[in-house]
């Protein structure tokens, strides 16, 4: 979506727009790989002079969740680190 001289990269979230995560950019032109693994935890790369940036975005389950969500989670995370490190290699 954008606006103006931005730019706001969102998961699709719920039916009420709660939870979701999402990066707002002025220079679009130095995104170069957005991926949402989950609508809780994306991930932009911005190309730089020198090098990439990788930012990253997580909304972790609270304790009141259950131990599945949470699990669920926690190997979806797994998954974002074995992602960039290859992608940085």
């Amino acid at each position: 979506m954008g606006t103006g001289n931005c730019i706001f990269f969102y998961g699709t979230g719920n039916e009420n727009h709660r939870l979701g995560t999402g990066f707002l950019y002025t220079r679009v032109s130095a995104v170069k790989i957005v991926r949402f693994i989950s609508d809780r935890m994306p991930y932009i790369v911005l190309k730089g002079h020198w090098c990439n940036t990788i930012d990253f975005n997580a909304h972790a389950p609270n304790k009141e969740k259950s131990d599945h969500s949470k699990d669920s989670f926690y190997e979806d995370l797994e998954q974002v680190f074995f992602i960039i490190s290859l992608s940085t290699i």
